[in-house]
Order: C-alpha cells, then sequence, then structure tokens
C-alpha cells in the first residue's frame, strides 16, 4: 500500500464544535496503573480492544500511549479513529488521524467512515479530494463508506461522480460497493437506477436484496417489493426478518391487506420470530382497512408484549372507522404504557363522550388537570379570498370569535343531520376553552 509522510499536504479542519486535543480524555480515562507499554504490543493491544467492543480499555491505551509519547502507527491509529468514530467524537478521531506520521489507504479510509457514519457529507467529500491528491488509492471499503454518507438528493451529484469512478477502477465488482449504490439512489428518489444497480450486481446477497425491497418500500412500490420477495425463493435466497419487515411496511402504507397478511404468516411459517415492529405493521395494515377485530386478535396472540406505539396505531385506527369499544380500550392500555401522554387522555375522553358515559369523562379530565397535562395546541389555515386566515387552538385573541362559533356549531350540526362520516370525529363539544 503506498503511504504518505506527516501532513504531505494541508488536511480538512474537523468542524469548531470537536476541534480538541484528546489528551486530556484520554489521560483522565486511566483508572489503573499499568505496565509501560512497548509501541508494537500497544497497538496490537488497541487494535483488538476495538474490534472487541471493550471502549474503556481503547481509552486508557490510548491514554498511555500519548502520557509515554509513543508515536502512533497505521493498525493502531487505524483502530482509534474507529473507535473515536464509534464514540461520537469525530474531533478526537481526526486528531489522531492527523498525528499519524505515515498514511495508507486504511487510516484515509477509517476517517472517511467516520465522517460518513456521522452524515458529514461534505467532510466526507473533502477527504477524499485530499486523499486522492495525496496519491493514495481507494479501495472497496473507501467508495462503500463514502456512498452510504450520499443518502439524500442534494449529494446524488457527487455521489454519481463515485460510481463512476468506482466503475472506472473496477470495484462494480464488489456486492457491498453495489449495495450502498443502491441504497443511495434509492435515498436520493432514483429508483430506477437502484433497480438498474441491482439487476447488474454479478453476485447478489442477501443485502443486496433487502436493500432493494427496501427502496421500493420507501418509494410506495409495495407490488414490486413483493415481487421480489417471491423471486427470493426462486433464486435460492432466504429471506430475513428485515426483508418480511421492509415488505409489510410496503403493504401497510398502499393498503394491500391480503399479501401483508400472507407475507407474515410465511414469516412464522418459517420459523421466524417477528419483532414488535413487524407486529406494528401487520396491526397497522388491518386497521387502516377496518379489520379492527382481526387487529386486536392479533394482539392478544403476540408472545411478546405489545408496547405505546401498537396500541396507538390500533386507537388512531378506532377513531377513523368509529369503533367506539375497541378504541376505549386500545387508549386505556395505551395510558398504562404512557400515563404522562396527554392526547391519549383527550382521545379516551371524547370516546367515552361519543357513548355518553359522561362520568367517566370527569374522571379522565379530572386525572388530566391533576397531572398537570395539556396537549399542545393545534393550528389551522383558511384562505378566503386571497388572504389566508390562521387559527390556533385555544386562543381567544381573535376579535371575530363571536362570530366565528356561532358559525362552528351551525356547522358541526349540520354535518350530523346530514349523518356525515367525519361527524363522529368532531370533539367541538368535549374541548374546555379557558376564559
Amino acid at each position: 500500500e503506498a503511504e504518505t509522510r506527516t501532513n504531505p499536504i494541508p488536511c480538512p479542519s474537523p468542524p469548531a464544535q470537536v476541534r480538541r486535543s484528546p489528551t486530556l480524555h484520554c489521560r483522565q480515562a486511566i483508572v489503573t496503573p499499568v505496565a509501560r507499554p512497548h509501541r508494537s504490543s500497544s497497538n496490537r493491544s488497541r487494535f483488538v480492544a476495538t474490534r472487541n467492543g471493550t471502549f474503556g480499555t481503547g481509552l486508557q491505551l490510548h491514554a498511555l500511549l500519548v502520557k509515554n509519547g509513543c508515536d502512533v502507527s497505521i493498525p493502531g491509529g487505524s483502530s482509534l479513529i474507529s473507535l473515536y468514530s464509534k464514540l461520537g467524537q469525530l474531533g478526537n478521531a481526526y486528531h489522531v488521524f492527523h498525528m499519524m506520521p505515515t498514511r495508507n489507504v486504511v487510516p484515509w479510509t477509517a476517517i472517511i467512515a467516520g465522517f460518513a457514519q456521522s452524515w458529514e457529507v461534505d467532510t466526507c467529500s473533502r477527504l477524499f479530494y485530499l486523499m486522492r491528491q495525496a496519491m493514495i488509492e481507494p479501495n472497496d471499503i473507501t467508495f462503500a463508506s463514502v456512498l452510504s454518507a450520499c443518502t439524500n438528493s442534494a449529494y446524488l451529484g457527487f455521489g454519481r461522480s463515485i460510481h463512476s469512478l468506482e466503475f472506472k477502477m473496477g470495484f462494480d465488482l464488489y456486492t457491498h460497493v453495489s449495495n450502498a449504490l443502491i441504497s443511495m439512489y434509492a435515498k436520493s428518489g432514483n429508483i430506477e437506477e437502484a433497480h438498474y444497480v441491482f439487476e447488474n450486481i454479478p453476485c447478489r446477497d442477501l443485502i443486496s436484496w433487502n436493500s432493494m425491497i427496501s427502496g421500493f418500500s420507501q418509494h410506495g412500490l409495495a407490488k414490486n417489493a413483493v415481487e421480489l420477495l417471491n423471486q427470493m425463493d426462486t433464486q435460492n435466497v432466504t429471506p430475513d426478518a428485515i426483508s418480511y419487515l421492509c415488505v409489510l411496511s410496503s403493504c401497510r402504507h398502499v393498503g394491500l391487506v391480503e399479501q401483508g397478511q400472507r407475507c407474515f404468516d410465511l414469516m412464522l411459517k418459517r420459523g421466524l420470530n417477528p419483532e414488535l415492529d413487524h407486529y406494528s405493521c401487520i396491526i397497522d395494515l388491518l386497521g387502516r382497512a377496518g379489520l379492527l377485530d382481526e387487529a386486536l386478535d392479533v394482539i392478544k396472540k403476540m408472545p411478546i408484549h405489545p408496547n405505546a406505539v401498537i396500541w396507538g396505531s390500533l386507537l388512531s385506527s378506532c377513531r377513523v372507522h368509529g369503533n367506539v369499544w375497541i378504541g376505549i380500550h386500545a387508549a386505556e392500555n395505551r395510558l398504562l404504557l404512557e400515563p404522562g401522554c396527554a392526547a391519549t387522555y383527550v382521545q379516551l375522553a371524547n370516546l367515552y363522550a361519543s357513548v355518553g358515559y359522561w362520568n367517566h369523562v370527569a374522571e379522565v379530565r379530572k386525572l388530566m388537570k391533576e397531572r398537570g397535562l395539556r396537549t399542545s395546541p393545534g393550528y389551522s389555515w383558511i384562505e378566503i379570498g386571497n388572504k389566508v386566515y390562521n387559527f390556533k387552538a385555544e386562543d381567544r385573541s381573535n376579535n371575530k370569535l363571536n362570530e366565528i362559533l356561532p358559525i362552528l356549531d351551525s356547522l358541526a350540526c349540520h354535518m350530523e343531520l346530514s349523518e356525515c362520516p367525519a361527524a363522529a370525529n368532531i370533539d367541538l363539544q368535549y374541548e374546555e376553552i379557558p376564559p
């Protein structure tokens, strides 16, 4: 591997908020006296500590190295860069990189990957440019790291230039580089280009399939995601929990109930244990379709305890489809898990009120008052005669309030007499307006 001596070109300055020396922090990390290190043994130990995830040990070894004035070798320095990057201490990671007497592709890739993991795309692009200026050839890990950071349409041009370069250098044959390309194009809004990359991968792995299914899901192409899941069987690729989660999520958003249920049943048949995210998707899918009894039945049969998100999803579906009793059950269970959620109290009070349980309404309101809970005020806008009027919940400062409230009452009564489906969701009479 090509190497560069100390500071062959000026390195970019790290962000101002992380520009500091790690020396003091490292010295504070020393908690027990240890023997004076030899250069090679210390570097090797740092490498092992980093790979095993023992961050405290890694910090102590770095502190000992700094204290004894040892130089940082390429293997040890690269491991330290990765260590500090995993801890989110990019300033310390950059300091180690900057102080290394020699650098080859390994520390360059480590520092680029560190900033890529924190979505610092501008810094990644600058470091990549300086790496090329230093005549250091990027490897497959370098390309995959840079591409993984380009997940926004604003950096699509930069991502395409990296794609062009890695193609010229022959890295398009590396599966993990192509996987990073699929994610980059999909998250940047170019699902066609993502699919083109997927179709041209010489040897696809499970991540390739999951990346493409996830891309289809993000773009609302649920049928494509389902078809790709079915293709995995013909290609002798076994889907994992992530594969099914991506398909379930896409089915939920477009209302493919039958396909979603089939996917969930297939997951169970193959011996995969659904997690909370899988249950949340299938329950939301059934709830949006109005299959509230079926959704509640899934919750009752869950081998793990449902969380507040699942009960909240069922509650929202009950409000949309007007199922009061299941809605009350969902709201009560959600409050057991999140007793400080003011919005759920309001929803529960409105559900009680819709069936005339006024004593329960009073109890819920009393609980809210005792616990000091209030919902965040909502805003609404309406345009009349090329002029936009905005309203804030519980705001009495509007000088036309006395004219507005009677009109709202009249509209609410008209909707109820007309048997408008949305009338069931009107909570005007249950919301208190402070004097």
